[in-house]
């Protein structure tokens, strides 16, 4: 009983021994913060990328692919069937795209990717991605009369998401207003090019004319717009000229070209005021320039319809994935063989059953099908170095943040040894009153578990209210400081991402413990090894 009463009157008399538990506290807190935030950018982070990879990807070597999808899938079937839940084939290849803004013309490199839009959903998150409600439950390839969301839609306040009032007319009624606008330019640039022919020829019937006249008409002329060059410069009006069949002229108003899904860094950009700004809109013409699957590979060019946008937030994604029909993009390519109309695929996306490993797909296919041909990947494996990444990040900083602990732990140390030199006379007296060795070594050994106990105990309960109401945090920070914390524009995220592992906090809050405990442990027994006798002689 005295080993307790002494320790808590050592812990109310000391406040030497507040340094020591604030330490404790600052340590435990930072680690349960840092870890809450870590654990939720990784479980975002891998939310989004298994969002557009399934389980398991089965991929062809070869940038022209395999042929026979079908086929291949019951091959997959008869050999893991009993654990896939669903397939989807695609085609994928390096492209070019290329749009027109502000009369610039503006081109990115990026991924074409061909889905089966009713199979492609199924086996992967990539319809919550979308941007129309439609879409996100049925992927549809045709443009929509409205209807597009004016703010994420992925944001948990509304009121908080980037607004995106752009979106209000996307859809059939943005493409019917362009149609509209570049007729009328196309018309104006027309008559005013006829106008100055008919000057020109004036001139030439009248009296004659001096060279340098006939420079200034030759000038005027390179001046005014030629109806042809704004056919090449639209693709309103190129699609006009060169689409459709014979006879029939291509209506933009009324029309559309197949339907392609462009990511959403690829099409706009978020400006100082956190409003995103879009170059391209639901119901814009794009180009693609693809290599053809020819030998040798020839460039083929078709133009695409955007009918929505992707945003998954991870810029590796939204910023290069382009996605059309599989058939389209079998049939533009020349991946399908005329004399028997089978088509080439890339890749076959696999989804696992509930609670299936995807690791043991991925085993019993590697079994049937040759590696030289095929690679067969679960989604881990193909963002293996990513991922491995974070997980050493998380690491190194555990290891460093765990760093203030063991300081906090010296710091412990260094007060019992003062402590023990003294009371010197006090540890005399008690072994002269039969306190044994033991007893004086628990003391400080309680002693230290005490301030651990209340150390670790108060940085637990501070670090998870502030995991709690971080996001405030960082408003609050923000506008004191007028920098935000947590900036959308980089992140892609609405707020702060947390999740609270308990196991995770346990073992911070053991470790603090420990370490206080460990730190007490040279102190108690230098304490214990002093004779009654020795430390009462000059007293």
């Amino acid at each position: 009983m005295y080993k307790l009463v002494l320790c808590l009157r050592y812990l109310r008399t000391r406040w030497i021994a507040l340094a020591s538990i604030i330490s404790v506290t600052l340590g435990v807190a930072t680690m349960i913060v840092v870890n809450s935030v870590m654990a939720g950018f990784t479980h975002e982070m891998r939310d989004r990328i298994h969002g557009i990879l399934s389980d398991v990807v089965f991929e062809a070597r070869s940038l022209d692919g395999a042929p026979d999808a079908e086929k291949h899938m019951e091959l997959i079937r008869a050999q893991a069937g009993d654990l896939i839940d669903g397939m989807s084939p695609t085609a994928q290849v390096p492209a070019m795209l290329g749009f027109t803004v502000s009369g610039q013309r503006v081109n990115r490199q990026v991924m074409l990717i061909g889905i089966d839009p009713e199979s492609y959903g199924k086996i992967s998150d990539f319809g919550r991605y979308l941007q129309h409600p439609a879409n996100r439950g049925q992927l549809n390839f045709d443009l929509r009369e409205g209807g597009y969301d004016t703010a994420d839609p992925q944001a948990e306040d509304p009121a908080k998401a980037a607004p995106r009032p752009m979106m209000e007319t996307a859809g059939w009624e943005h493409r019917r207003r362009k149609a509209f606008w570049t007729q009328r330019e196309a018309e104006l640039a027309a008559r005013v090019a006829k106008s100055e022919v008919g000057s020109d020829q004036k001139l030439e019937v009248g009296s004659g004319k001096s060279e340098a006249t006939e420079a200034t008409a030759t000038s005027t002329e390179s001046a005014i717009p030629n109806p042809q060059s704004a056919v090449s410069a639209d693709p309103f009006a190129q699609a006009e000229a060169t689409s459709g069949d014979a006879g029939k002229t291509f209506d933009p108003s009324t029309e559309q070209h197949p339907g392609l899904v462009l990511g959403m860094a690829l099409g706009s950009f978020r400006d100082a005021t956190g409003e995103d700004r879009f170059l391209v809109l639901p119901g814009d013409d794009v180009e693609v320039t693809y290599p053809m699957s020819t030998t040798p590979p020839k460039p083929g060019n078709a133009f695409f319809t955007v009918v929505d946008f992707y945003e998954s937030k991870m810029s590796e994604y939204d910023s290069s994935f382009v996605f059309v029909p599989l058939e389209v993009l079998q049939d533009k390519r020349g991946m399908i063989d005329p004399s028997t109309g089978v088509a080439n695929f890339n890749s076959i996306q696999i989804r696992c059953k509930p609670g299936v490993d995807p690791n043991v797909v991925r085993d019993r296919l590697q079994e049937v099908f040759d590696p030289r041909a095929y690679v067969v990947s679960t989604w881990m494996d193909k963002q293996g170095a990513l991922l491995a990444a974070v997980q050493m990040e998380t690491a190194v900083l555990n290891v460093l943040l765990f760093m203030i602990i063991a300081v906090a732990g010296f710091g412990i140390l260094a007060i019992f040894y003062m402590i023990v030199v003294e009371k010197t006379r006090d540890i005399g007296i008690l072994k002269s009153l039969g306190a044994s060795a033991s007893g004086v070594m628990g003391i400080f050994l309680g002693y230290g578990l005490t301030l651990g106990i209340v150390g670790a105990g108060a940085g637990m309960i501070g670090g998870l209210v502030f995991v709690a109401y971080i996001n405030e945090i960082a408003d609050v920070l923000a506008w004191v400081t007028g920098t935000p914390v947590f900036d959308p524009a980089v992140y892609y995220f609405a707020k702060i991402p947390t999740i609270v592992h308990p196991q995770t906090v346990a073992w911070i809050v053991a470790g603090a413990m420990a370490i206080a405990v460990l730190a007490s442990v040279l102190p108690a027994r230098r304490a214990a090894a002093l004779h009654p006798v020795e430390a009462l002689r000059w007293e």
